[in-house]
């Protein structure tokens, strides 16, 4: 058998599409390795789990709560998983960094486990070409495979999405809505609004009986409450469930507008056009070239327009919406590539490939950007390979603003003795200089009483231009680091400054 034969067929089983899917996400683990604020509960407990372990009065979630508490047992999985990776690094001396890039890493590992069985189910549903579709659908998105990897409560709920999805296809009902209920109980209380379709869908289908599905949903939900109130109770020091908290505050007191609203439709003008690319027009043709996908995919539509109904919205809200869109979409691109040689087919065949490749670079200019949206954590890495506190006898003392701490900052990226860090928060920027910082990294370009090192751009825009590349990414100075005058040495004045 030649070669490329042989390459073709792996590249087509399941090894080689997980080694497809797994290589695009783990290159932008390495590539992006830091983290924002949204994932901060879970990276900071990832660290204090495997860094501190037992000692919980060290751990960060006492310090800095947040607005609402979250769930420990996502990242007591992924840490347990991630363990004997840290261990290995950390003999090894490298920094605590590397850690959490193995950290998501193991994270990325288990949700594509999970879309793996999603996809196993499509390929005994719809045939091995729809499940090659679908790969390369989800391969030239740019959202899902780079989500995969973050420590977000919404991407731990995704996986249990999946397994519920992929059941679903299996004919096992009675299991999806168990997933579900177990997504909704412990990570992320919204997926509510999916199991409620998916539920109605069963029952008016007949898939389910009533009375069956509330025994099974009522003892599915006892267990997840129970597991996470036990857990959370302990690591909070107090008696708390922590996504019913949750759902008090952004549904029932809707405080989740406070950080910002968007109009009704921009899950379907804005979020889901960026996520799916060419999926999504090719998702609604596949509602109609299969009889089969408008039960799959009403479900998922009316759970997206449900969310709707919330002010503040996020791309990542609805990302368990899109493994089942692909779904529909990878449908709809093996019949027109089944059709091909046909006149009409032919014409909408060739602009599916130009699609497909538009799509390909939408995904390299946002992966540009994303690289370029961590300026804390490039400034923090910078300061630390060109400050060489070595033969400093004290410490040096670093403060981070809450700028800082939200676009690439977390405990991973510390270093030890004699380094030493402060999030102390509302310090004003005139009281900075009563302070005994050795260094500032914030957002502001000057501060009396030290002197600005240097500073780190990030994204700021797309810009169209003329020419080549028509699409221009604009980066300008977001994150400064500054230096206490009293402490300058002659090092630092060979620095150029802002």
């Amino acid at each position: 058998m030649p070669t490329d034969t042989k390459m073709a067929k792996f590249l087509q089983s399941y090894a080689g599409y997980d080694l497809i899917l797994g290589a695009i996400a783990a290159i932008y683990v390495v590539m992006s390795p830091y983290t924002k604020v949204e994932e901060s509960f879970n990276v900071q407990s990832m660290h204090d789990i495997l860094y501190h372990r037992h000692r919980l009065d060290s751990y960060d979630h006492l310090e800095f709560p947040g607005v609402v508490p979250r769930t420990f047992i996502g990242a007591f999985i992924v840490s347990f998983l991630a363990s004997p990776l840290v261990s290995f690094i950390t003999w090894l001396g490298f920094p605590k960094i590397y850690s959490l890039v193995a950290a998501r890493l193991v994270l990325g590992c288990i949700i594509l486990s999970t879309l793996r069985f999603f996809r196993i189910q499509i390929r005994k549903k719809f045939g091995p070409q729809v499940e090659s579709f679908f790969v390369l659908l989800t391969s030239l998105q740019f959202h899902f495979l780079f989500y995969c990897t973050r420590p977000l409560p919404n991407i731990l709920a995704l996986g249990l999405v999946n397994l519920a999805y992929g059941n679903w296809l299996k004919g096992n009902f009675y299991s999806a809505l168990s997933f579900l209920i177990f997504s909704s109980v412990i990570f992320r209380c919204d997926v509510m609004l999916l199991l409620g379709p998916i539920g109605l869908e069963f029952l008016l289908t007949r898939s389910i009986s009533f009375w069956k599905a509330l025994k099974y949903c009522v003892g599915t939900a006892v267990v997840a409450v129970g597991l996470t109130i036990s857990v959370d109770s302990i690591m909070w020091k107090k008696f708390v469930w922590p996504e019913f908290e949750v759902f008090w505050f952004n549904s029932i007191l809707n405080r989740s507008s406070d950080w910002g609203t968007h109009s009704i439709h921009w899950y379907f003008t804005s979020a889901l056009p960026r996520s799916l690319l060419v999926a999504y027009p090719l998702s609604l043709l596949g509602t109609v070239f299969d009889r089969r996908v408008p039960f799959l995919i009403l479900p998922v539509l009316s759970f997206v327009i449900l969310y709707s109904k919330l002010p503040h919205k996020e791309l990542r809200f609805i990302i368990s919406s899109v493994p089942m869109l692909n779904l529909s979409a990878a449908v709809a691109a093996s019949r027109i590539y089944n059709n091909r040689k046909k006149t009409i087919w032919k014409l909408v065949n060739m602009v599916m490939l130009a699609l497909f490749v538009i799509s390909a670079g939408c995904t390299i200019v946002t992966f540009m950007a994303s690289y370029n949206n961590y300026p804390s954590g490039y400034a923090l890495k910078r300061l630390h390979q060109i400050s060489h506190p070595a033969n400093v006898v004290g410490e040096e003392w670093v403060h981070i603003d809450t700028f800082g701490a939200m676009n690439g900052i977390s405990r991973f990226c510390e270093e030890a003795f004699p380094w030493r860090y402060s999030k102390e928060e509302e310090v004003g920027v005139e009281e900075l200089r009563n302070r005994n910082f050795t260094y500032l990294v914030n957002e502001h370009p000057s501060v009396d009483g030290y002197k600005c090192l240097f500073s780190e751009e990030g994204f700021d825009r797309l810009e169209l231009r003329r020419g080549f590349p028509p699409i221009v990414l604009v980066k300008r100075a977001k994150v400064y680091v500054h230096r206490n005058r009293k402490k300058e040495d002659h090092l630092h004045k060979k620095w150029p400054g802002c």
